[in-house]
Order: C-alpha cells, then sequence, then structure tokens
C-alpha cells in the first residue's frame, strides 16, 4: 500500500492541532493506511510546538519542523511539501476544516491510478458548514472565473484539500506562490500540464478554535496573479512542462 503524507501548517493552532492530528491519525490507522503527518510550526507563539513535542512521543506518525522566516501559509506548506516522505501527500488544515473520512476517500482513488485527486465541497455529496456568507460569494465568483478561463468542469480550485502523487508534486515544480494562493497553483498546473484528476465531494467545517489566517483584502491581487501565470502557461509555454507521456 502506498504511504500517505499530510502536510498541515501551523501557526497558532494550540486549540486545535492535538484534535486534529489525532482526528486524522485515528482514521488513517483505523483504514490500516500506512501514513505521516508532517506539521509545519510556522512562527507559532503559543503552546503549538509544545503540544507537538509531546504527542510526537506518542504518535510515531507525526514528526512537525519549525519553519524559518520568511514565514506565512505558502512558504509553510512548500517547506512541506519539499520534507515529506510519502508516496503521496495531502494539505491538511491545522483547524479540522477537512475530515478525516474524506481523506480516506481520496486515498483510495488515487489507487485506482489517477495523479490528483481534487475536493468539492460544492458537487452532489458536498457540504459546506458554517461557511461566511461573503466568503462563500467571492468563493464562488472566482471558481467560476477560473472554469470560464481554463475551459474546465472543476468547480472548487480555492479549496486548499488535495491529494497528489509524489511525482505529480515534483512536475509541478518550481513553485511561485508565497501565500494561500498556492492552493491555486498546484492544481491549475497540475491541469494545464496534462496530469490526471479525479474530482469527489468533501466537506469543509468552519474553525471552532483559533482565527482564520486567510486575510481575504490582501490575497485578491496574489490569486490574480498565478490564475494569470498559469493561463500564460497554458497558452504560451507549448506543452514544454506537460507530464511526459511514457
Amino acid at each position: 500500500m502506498k504511504k500517505v503524507s499530510l502536510v498541515i501548517p501551523a501557526h497558532n493552532e494550540e486549540g486545535c492541532i492535538e484534535e486534529t492530528v489525532r482526528a486524522f491519525h485515528n482514521e488513517l490507522k483505523r483504514e490500516n493506511i500506512p501514513h505521516e503527518i508532517l506539521v509545519i510550526n510556522d512562527n507559532s507563539k503559543d503552546a503549538t510546538e509544545e503540544i507537538l513535542k509531546n504527542l510526537s512521543k506518542e504518535i510515531s506518525e507525526l514528526r512537525y519542523i519549525n519553519n524559518i522566516p520568511p514565514n506565512g501559509f505558502g512558504f509553510a506548506v512548500r517547506k512541506g511539501l519539499d520534507n515529506f516522505q510519502g508516496d503521496c501527500v495531502a494539505i491538511v488544515m491545522a483547524d479540522l476544516s477537512d475530515r478525516p473520512i474524506d481523506l480516506v476517500k481520496y486515498y483510495r482513488k488515487i489507487e485506482e491510478g489517477y495523479d490528483c485527486v481534487f475536493g468539492s465541497r460544492f458537487i452532489k455529496g458536498g457540504k459546506v458548514i458554517d461557511y461566511p456568507k461573503f466568503k462563500y460569494h467571492l468563493n464562488r465568483f472566482t471558481n467560476n472565473l477560473i472554469k470560464i478561463f481554463f475551459g474546465i468542469r472543476y468547480n472548487d480550485t480555492t479549496n486548499a484539500f488535495k491529494l497528489y502523487r509524489k511525482e505529480t508534486m515534483e512536475g509541478l515544480k518550481p513553485f511561485l506562490s508565497h501565500h494561500f494562493n498556492l492552493t491555486v497553483e498546484l492544481p491549475l498546473k497540475a491541469i494545464v500540464r496534462g496530469y490526471s484528476y479525479a474530482i469527489i465531494p468533501n466537506y469543509w467545517i468552519n474553525r471552532k478554535e483559533g482565527e482564520s489566517k486567510l486575510k481575504i483584502k490582501e490575497m485578491g491581487s496574489r490569486y490574480f496573479f498565478i490564475i494569470l501565470y498559469c493561463l500564460l502557461e497554458r497558452w504560451l509555454s507549448r506543452g514544454d512542462y506537460n507530464k511526459l507521456k511514457k
């Protein structure tokens, strides 16, 4: 069986990181899925590191890395993507907004041979719980624009919770995004470069502890930049970065 790695960026997540790690570890262990949980402690000022230190003594599949500056979501995830050891890798939020049972479904799907598995919260079987209204409308607007620009059916590109084969992730480098726009860069590059993907429904549940690290006012231009970059690659690269055909 393939080993799955979870990359979890964590900045001041003392209120939820233990619950998140335990929930994913217990579900994957119950399903007999080999795994590692790699938490990137992103310059936390609270007890996040102490919690991780104690948990790692109990859970052998858990390890953590302290991210050095520059800090931020994108840099933390990229640190994890440079250091994971599994055959496939998922980006998971520290606040338990993603369900472990959905990761199991992703894993079973990637076993069928896909290069990536993308979740969608906005297809039949998907669901969002306590999703902020303004964020919801902005999400749907952005994702519909991406669908039109790229001519794709996938309607939840901004969803961070996805699973990639290790070889696929290597084929998406180098990464450009420093912030949350990395969650858009990865799937768009995968699509543009010809990697196969499956789409399955997933849930998103708003955090109950701590505060969101996504600052919408700061992200508009950054999302636009990476969308434009991927469009230019699609139009102008002449397939230079495409997946090698066997």
